[in-house]
């Protein structure tokens, strides 16, 4: 099971053709302004590039995303990737007016799932019936073993 936050992809990427657009525009028209203040080619290529870096920074919300097998899963955040084996997850949880899913470990700690919003709807919802399958499948395999 494989899933990755949709809404957001179409939304950023938008976004991030914005801002690569906005910028790279503003950079050719600013050759020169009213003021007298006369702008070089570096100052040109530096906005475009500032247009890409945001952009960039825009995309990086489509990062997230979850892989699951019989044997564990792996969440991908913005930050960092986790892989949990099966057995130190209690529960997959969608709390109420929450952004996203997220892992019950032990000790009443968690871990977002950021790949799994509430934006996304029904696609959320079978990735969490996905991933609860896998973990009840797992619990059933080990209390045969």
């Amino acid at each position: 099971m494989i899933a990755r936050p949709h809404r957001v992809r179409f939304v950023t990427g938008a976004i991030a053709v914005v801002f690569v657009a906005i910028f790279t525009i503003v950079a050719v028209l600013l050759r020169s302004t009213p003021t007298g203040v006369f702008f070089h080619a570096s100052d040109q290529v530096a906005m475009a590039g500032i247009g890409v870096l945001l952009a960039c920074g825009a995309l990086w919300f489509t990062r997230p995303k979850v892989t699951a097998d019989a044997e564990g899963v792996n969440v991908r955040n913005l930050l960092g990737t986790t892989y949990f084996s099966w057995d130190v997850v209690e529960s997959v949880s969608f709390p109420n007016g929450a952004s996203w899913a997220r892992l019950e470990l032990p000790d009443d700690e968690y871990v977002p799932i950021m790949a799994l919003q509430s934006a996304d709807g029904e696609r959320a919802v079978a990735g969490i019936r996905e991933l609860r399958r896998l973990l009840k499948e797992f619990r059933e395999r080990s209390h045969e073993g």
